[in-house]
């Protein structure tokens, strides 16, 4: 696992297996939750000797899991500053996923920074037409927030609902990429001209 802290959001978790990615649970506020400092990981043991020479390769893994882990977590830290970031790159453990769940999860991961669809125009996407409401229980149950962007899909009539974190924090992440929200159906932002 590998926290990180959100400025105005709170501490969120990555977990991995391996390099990829199995579960992120979005930035909340959290009581007292101390971050691990990876850096200081290894800090007062001895060097390597020849019996733990054979060991090495467990420790490269290690080793490499900790810099996927912090590249993810900086990406994170970006995100939520407002910078536009790109999560293509972060390998997601799906194999538990059925076919459908994986169209509409990989169509997600298209919808551009800045633009929502709606429920019913993920489907179409994702090649799986009046499969709107199956969508919407994918969207409930991400288990990869912002990676997987749930916060980009809103219903026909308005913004939708965002499970346990609330609308209020969907429209901030909305908000985070420029798209307006006006009541109903959020709008994306103007194109430049």
């Amino acid at each position: 696992m590998r926290a990180y802290d959100a400025p105005g959001f709170g501490v969120g978790e990555l977990w991995f297996d391996g390099d990829r990615l199995v579960w992120h649970d979005l930035p909340a506020a959290r009581a007292a939750v101390a971050l691990p400092d990876v850096s200081a990981e290894g800090a007062g043991r001895t060097p390597p000797t020849a019996s733990s020479v054979t060991r090495k390769g467990a420790r490269v893994a290690r080793e490499k899991r900790r810099d996927r882990a912090d590249f993810v977590a900086e990406r994170m830290r970006a995100f939520f500053a407002g910078e536009d970031i790109s999560f293509d790159e972060v390998d997601l453990d799906l194999d538990w996923v059925t076919p459908f769940q994986r169209a509409v999860a990989e169509t997600l991961r298209r919808v551009p920074r800045g633009e929502v669809v709606t429920y019913g125009e993920l489907a179409v996407l994702a090649g799986y037409p009046n499969a709107q409401r199956a969508a919407g229980t994918f969207c409930a149950g991400n288990r990869f927030g912002v990676v997987i962007p749930c916060h980009r899909v809103v219903s026909a009539s308005g913004l939708g609902s965002y499970g346990s974190l609330g609308l209020d924090y969907k429209r901030r992440l909305l908000a985070l990429e420029g798209v307006v929200v006006d009541g109903a159906r959020p709008a994306a932002p103007a194109a430049p001209g």
